[in-house]
């Protein structure tokens, strides 16, 4: 793939489009591509995490080891780890590859270099990720007032 493909692909990221072409253009210079065999863990629950995925091609199945049931396909433009992006954690799920599978790699370094050299793309992701956390605390609200 090129960058102008790689650039293509992340556009398709509702978080990442935020960030607008040219940020993603450096994001695309910086990141790296791995390729997953069948089978394979792209990352194991409990990994430090230290950087998010875009799916390019192939498909991973992305659950817990909780022992629930609860489980994310993740195809080709989906973003696997994004919190990883922003803070310091560990994974709490696992990804494995449904099929041979190709992802680019952004490290949170590379992230926020990218969002440091880009300050109105910072604010929309800021605003954004905002919005998300106030839906949620909303969406808890409901719940909590239908289990009393």
């Amino acid at each position: 793939m090129t960058i102008e493909d790689d650039v293509a692909l992340l556009e398709r990221v509702p978080t990442l489009r935020l960030l607008g072409r040219e940020a993603l253009r450096n994001l695309a210079f910086g990141s790296e591509q791995r390729d997953v065999p069948r089978g394979e863990a792209l990352f194991r629950a409990g990994d430090t995490a230290d950087s998010g995925f875009i799916v390019q091609s192939g498909s991973f199945r992305v659950s817990a080891d909780d022992g629930s049931k609860h489980e994310v396909i993740a195809g080709p433009g989906s973003l696997i780890g994004e919190l990883a992006l922003l803070v310091p954690m560990q994974r709490p799920s696992t990804a494995v590859a449904l099929e041979f599978s190709s992802t680019i790699r952004i490290s949170r370094s590379l992230f926020g270099r990218v969002l440091e050299g880009h300050p109105d793309a910072a604010r929309r992701l800021r605003d954004e990720l905002a919005g998300r956390t106030s839906q949620a605390a909303s969406d808890i609200v409901l719940v909590g007032a239908k289990l009393s």
